[in-house]
């Protein structure tokens, strides 16, 4: 039998079938991890996109705040499409499979990051521009809805128990890769001359979104469905509605996880306002993409290492103590902005980055899995995943309008990620823990599950 940290897995009972197992878990977590790639590089070239360009091309001239706002709204609307995204394509990942569902949301994020890298601006179009702008940023929101709670139940499911939150970090680090690689594309972009930037530079990001998009693609579709998965397939023991069933039969379980996904307030909120108020009181905008860089990099690193310790010593401890320590190092982050404290500046975004976020961010993709029986899961965990990650999305507009561009009137920022850590922290307090359960028990003790 295979045996890690102690915990004994009765479904692998030869050396063979732990090295299949094992081949399996590391495809998935590579897919998992190119698909979050692409997911984020996506997502935050637009909030970086959103924070110095869009403002000034896609909106009327006027008043900078408001159109600052405005950008942030159309920032934010991706969020109110992703849980559309999370039943629809959760209800197909519970009902055709997850493999194929996740080819479907790979191909829908990557059309229409590169379709806005060629929309036309205000000038060109009027009103057309962010209307279109508003369509595109919704089909991304449809698909990051459901991209990494698929990612994250399918490489979960296919990992070796005493395991099960080290491989599926991997779809984190994925997305710290795709931050970095946001961050750096635009390092040249933003060193260019203002007119140049407007006119067409902001455009090459969007578009080189295709590398990624082609190689995660080529990965994801020789995948194989969840051995789990295909048990339940083939004796029938699927549910017509899955997203009914879920709600029916884990309504705890999905409250804990739309708890618990305020932790992403966090880094959304870093990456977007962040930056749009570091430029607003005089640091650089290449500065703070340097800062989220070398946050980034180190974090890549970190999640698996999180992952790993969670592994040994159980989700709670480690999600709790990054959640709390996030809420106390936001307050010094914020400050070291207002004051212009680069070395500041790159310490606390690094420390909460690549060590306390890191530690929450790196454990949710196992344990919201895990607290979800096999037949609903892709739903459970997409849908509670988006309730947190709707409202991250319109934090940056939040405070923008609290902060009202009054350069040292920092503290609403850091209380919005404090507030949104204790409701994190009330989630993860409620759950229960699921790091020695076998994978057939997960989600099993609650009413009516099989």
């Amino acid at each position: 039998m295979a045996e890690f940290s102690g915990i004994v897995d009765p479904d692998v009972k030869t050396p063979e079938e732990q090295a299949r197992r094992l081949r399996r878990a590391k495809k998935a977590a590579l897919a998992a991890f190119l698909g979050g790639a692409l997911e984020y590089y996506d997502f935050f070239v637009y909030a970086t996109a959103a924070s110095l360009v869009f403002s000034k091309i896609f909106f009327p001239s006027g008043n900078p705040t408001i159109a600052l706002i405005s950008s942030f709204a159309t920032f934010g609307v991706a969020y109110v499409a992703r849980p559309f995204g999370a039943v629809f394509f959760g209800h197909l990942g519970d009902r055709i499979g997850r493999k194929n569902t996740l080819v479907l949301t790979l191909v829908l994020m990557g059309a229409s990051t590169f379709l806005i890298g060629a929309l036309p601006d205000f000038h060109a179009a009027g009103y057309i521009a962010p209307v279109l702008l508003v369509v595109l940023r919704l089909m991304q929101g449809l698909s990051a809805g459901a991209e990494t709670a698929g990612a994250s139940a399918l490489t979960m499911e296919e990992s070796p128990v005493g395991r099960r939150a080290f491989f599926p970090s991997f779809s984190m680090s994925g997305i710290s890769t795709g931050i970095v690689l946001a961050s750096l594309v635009f390092l040249p972009v933003a060193s260019m001359s203002e007119a140049d930037r407007l006119l067409w530079g902001w455009r090459i990001p969007f578009w080189s979104s295709i590398v990624v998009l082609v190689v995660a693609y080529l990965v994801r579709r020789s995948l194989e469905e969840p051995e789990v998965f295909e048990e339940k397939a083939e004796h029938n023991d699927l549910v017509k509605l899955p997203v009914a069933e879920m709600f029916r039969t884990h309504t705890p379980q999905f409250l804990q996880v739309a708890l618990m996904s305020f932790e992403t307030v966090t880094n959304t909120f870093m990456q977007s306002f962040g930056l749009a108020y570091a430029v607003s009181v005089g640091v650089p905008a290449s500065t703070m993409l340097w800062v989220s860089v070398v946050g980034n990099v180190v974090a890549i690193a970190t999640q698996p290492l999180a992952a790993f310790l969670s592994d040994r010593f159980g989700r709670k401890p480690l999600f709790i103590s990054g959640i709390i320590g996030s809420a106390i190092l936001i307050f010094i982050y914020f400050s070291s902005i207002s004051t212009q404290n680069v070395p500041l500046i790159f310490l606390t975004s690094t420390l909460i980055t690549a060590g306390t976020y890191a530690m929450s961010n790196a454990i949710y993709p196992a344990w919201f899995a895990e607290l979800f029986n096999v037949r609903v899961r892709y739903s459970g965990m997409a849908i509670g995943l988006q309730i947190g990650i709707l409202c991250a999305g319109f934090t940056p507009l939040l405070g923008t309008a609290l902060v009202g561009g009054t350069p040292a009137n920092w503290g609403p920022a850091a209380w919005i990620v404090a507030g949104s850590s204790v409701l994190a922290l009330i989630g993860a307090i409620w759950g229960r823990e699921t790091f020695r359960t076998p994978i057939h028990e997960l989600g099993n003790k609650v009413r009516g599950s099989k």
